[in-house]
């Protein structure tokens, strides 16, 4: 069976949208969810709850990734 792991990336404006990564984000978060439908679900209101939130859209973005993880059989 198949999990995701839904990631999103909080990037400074300053860097590209393909160059934003794990290691060029100021801040990730992952929660392991059940189909891909979850990877897109509630990030915004997480994220505006934080400190972040009133950062994104003047000086940063989120760039959210759905990944797949293959469960050991």
């Amino acid at each position: 069976m198949n999990t995701f792991i839904a990631v999103v990336l909080v990037c400074a404006n300053a860097i590209p949208i393909e160059s934003c990564s794990d290691d060029r984000a100021s801040e990730v978060r992952k929660v392991r969810v059940s189909n891909e439908l979850g990877c897109t679900n509630g990030w915004q209101e997480i994220i505006s709850r934080t400190d972040l939130g009133e950062e994104i859209g003047k000086t940063a973005y989120l760039k959210t990734e759905c990944r797949r993880v293959k469960e050991a059989q």
